[in-house]
């Protein structure tokens, strides 16, 4: 029941929107720091 009204429902819809939106916000900035701590810590190292 639950699935069936995420999949369904206007509500749900926009509800896995946001969802997955904030996952792939969520990966793009830990990408980000990620290279950034990297791009630190050489330049730490020079």
């Amino acid at each position: 029941m639950a699935w069936e009204l995420l999949l369904t429902s206007d509500i749900g819809l926009m509800s896995l929107g946001v969802i997955v939106g904030v996952l792939v916000i969520g990966a793009a900035m830990g990408k980000m720091y990620s290279s950034k701590m990297d791009e630190s810590a050489k330049n730490a190292g020079q």
